[in-house]
């Protein structure tokens, strides 16, 4: 479980795709150790790290590797990090799991002096999951969401989130890895047999 509240930041050294899945190698700027077989979101991306010397190892799946950007990774990308939530910490953002539902793409960014607003698109089959004031984690950074509609919202980033996450350096077209409110994700899920069809 994290909290889409980027600390951290991370460079990928090395990605490599094998003949099954990706190795991707990373450095991250925490500096506290890390223990194997930690959890670390990537990206938004939860992924089961190794140490190896000053840097981490991290094998990720094809299913992964399909449903995520972590394909389009490549060695010297600056990534979004955050280690998983201990006990007794601050729950600063929402409630993240690392389990990207699918990708969206930056439409468009508007700067209003320091601040930026920034507008994502996304598929249309979750249109249910994105509501006006509510929670979304784009590339692991927990955003409120602002004037939605059916394929896009947007979302008021301020000074400090463009300079702490890889969000400030973004170009319309970049895509990101989008995971929706797990909360409303499981409301969906209870209420939809009482749906009409």
């Amino acid at each position: 479980m994290f909290t889409g509240i980027i600390l951290h930041h991370g460079l990928i050294e090395h990605f490599e795709r094998l003949g099954s899945g990706a190795r991707m190698r990373i450095r991250t700027t925490d500096p506290d150790p890390f223990t194997r077989g930690e959890s670390l979101a990537v990206n938004g991306v939860c992924l089961t790290v190794l140490p190896d010397g000053d840097a981490l190892v991290a094998d990720i799946s094809d299913e992964t590797l399909a449903r995520t950007t972590l394909d389009s990774l490549a060695g010297g990308a600056t990534v979004n990090v955050e280690r998983a939530l201990a006990i007794g910490d601050r729950l600063g953002g929402h409630m993240v799991q690392g389990h990207v539902d699918t990708t969206g793409a930056l439409a468009s960014i508007t700067s209003e002096g320091e601040f930026a607003v920034y507008r994502w698109s996304y598929p249309r089959e979750f249109a249910e999951l994105v509501v006006s004031k509510g929670s979304i984690a784009v590339d692991g950074v927990s955003l409120t969401i602002v004037e939605p509609d059916a394929t896009s919202f947007g979302a008021a980033l301020i000074p400090e989130t463009l300079r702490r996450t890889n969000l400030g350096a973004a170009h319309v077209g970049d895509a990101v890895n989008l995971e929706f409110d797990m909360i409303a994700k499981y409301v969906r899920s209870l209420v939809a047999p009482y749906l009409p069809k």
